[in-house]
């Protein structure tokens, strides 16, 4: 009788991580941001249509650079744990970036960003604005070279709770923990250091930005957890 016992004891704390992981992944849920070559799941930050600069075809997203800018674009939905993952491609000396947690900060929509640029045209910049990082707060690692300008780059960020992550082509090259004192010294010495709340909410929408470059983005997969 204790035999038995014992193996069934042995047999529950086994099979304990695999029960787990099965509601951890019942749990996670995987969102279509482009359906059907449409931007149903989009809008500008003001609830309009998604401008004509903006068009996607065959999964493929791009933003031509016209005499005006199109604008920012937001998903309709917000989210707080996720892991999002997606491929770029960047224009010579071009400039962009991925947003996400966005929320509206006064007049303005502010999130993180996982900064997007050609960082061998544009050597001035500091390295908190290089690609791959969370712009102005934390640098990429330095061993992360992304490749040039026209080829593509696997990105992924994971937002879990107060622990933020960035990767570059299968490399993590950021890693961030809301709240802790280095994060409120990077914040306090950041371009938002004087925006009440930033960063403190713990969900917000996905944004693609226009800053008058041209950009490919394709390959979109957003889990939430």
């Amino acid at each position: 009788m204790q035999r038995h016992l014992l193996a069934y004891l042995f047999l529950c704390l086994s099979t304990a991580p695999l029960l787990l992981a099965d509601e951890a992944d019942k749990k996670a849920r995987r969102v279509a941001l482009f359906d059907s070559d449409r931007f149903d799941a989009w809008s500008t930050p003001d609830g309009k249509s998604v401008p004509s600069s903006w068009e996607v075809k065959d999964g493929l997203i791009h933003l031509s650079k016209g005499s005006t800018k199109g604008g920012n674009i937001v998903t309709t939905q917000e989210f707080a744990d996720f892991t999002l993952e997606f491929e770029f491609k960047i224009a010579t000396k071009g400039n962009s970036g991925v947003k996400y947690r966005v929320q509206r900060y006064g007049q303005r929509f502010l999130g993180f960003e996982y900064q997007v640029q050609d960082d061998v045209s544009i050597k001035s910049r500091s390295a908190k604005n290089q690609t791959g990082a969370i712009y102005d707060l934390y640098e990429p690692d330095k061993s992360a070279v992304p490749n040039p300008a026209g080829e593509w780059n696997v990105a992924r960020i994971e937002a879990k709770g107060s622990n933020i992550e960035h990767y570059l082509n299968g490399q993590k090259i950021v890693s961030a923990t809301l709240g802790n004192d280095d994060w409120k010294d990077r914040l306090k010495a950041s371009k938002f250091a004087e925006t009440s709340g930033f960063g403190e909410k713990p969900r917000g929408r996905i944004m693609l930005t226009d800053h008058g470059s041209e950009v490919w983005y394709r390959n979109f997969v957003l889990i939430e957890h």
